[in-house]
């Protein structure tokens, strides 16, 4: 799973990773630097809350998605067309901002002989929005990850959401939204494929 994780060096939790002290230390700072005084009633409890929910929001970083993909199934009844699982939310953060990222992602694949459990696409999902992210990133890493593990006859997959770093700062766009698609195998190289991927996702 080399290809799908190069963007995210592991870290060696026991020497590398902050202690649960030093990163509330570090959300005391970056309240005073935002202009707030760490001691008062409102964010005394400030910085414990946010290394608990940094704990939860990136949660990905602890998450292998071959664990997630491992398992298949190969009673399909002779099943060999599209799977499609649209609409599945998500939130992650921008790893230049470090602000919200929400969206929705379209999955489907072609099985070659196994498919998959339904929630595990969504948690495929999951892992790697829990991370610092780009939109473009993830949507390769999502398509990588099922088709190495799976190894069907071809992969799609669209994301589209609304990115903060634009809505709250810069240009200041509220409701821009960004799509994002790869293809691999038959959906690659057949543009058939992908009309009909497209198809059942806006579902017309």
């Amino acid at each position: 799973m080399d290809a799908v994780v190069k963007n995210f060096p592991q870290l060696d939790f026991k020497s590398d990773r902050p202690s649960q002290q030093e990163a509330e230390d570090a959300v005391r700072v970056l309240l005073r630097w935002a202009g707030d005084d760490p001691t008062r009633e409102g964010l005394v409890d400030t910085p414990t809350r946010v290394a608990k929910a940094y704990r939860e929001l990136f949660a990905g970083y602890d998450m292998d998605p071959e664990d997630v993909l491992g398992r298949t199934f190969e009673e399909v009844a002779g099943y060999d067309d599209m799977v499609v699982v649209k609409d599945i939310p998500f939130f992650s953060h921008c790893e230049h901002h470090m602000v919200p990222i929400v969206g929705k992602a379209h999955i489907a694949y072609l099985p070659n002989g196994r498919v998959l459990g339904l929630s595990k696409v969504a948690r495929v999902v999951e892992i790697y929005g829990r991370r610092l992210q780009t939109q473009e990133a993830m949507t390769a890493q999502i398509a990588t990850a099922i088709d190495e593990t799976l190894r069907p006859r071809g992969v799609a997959i669209m994301i589209e959401a609304e990115h903060m770093c634009m809505a709250m700062r810069g240009v200041q766009k509220q409701g821009s939204t960004t799509l994002t698609t790869t293809f691999t195998g038959s959906f690659k190289v057949d543009p058939a494929e992908q009309v009909r991927f497209m198809t059942m996702v806006r579902g017309r």
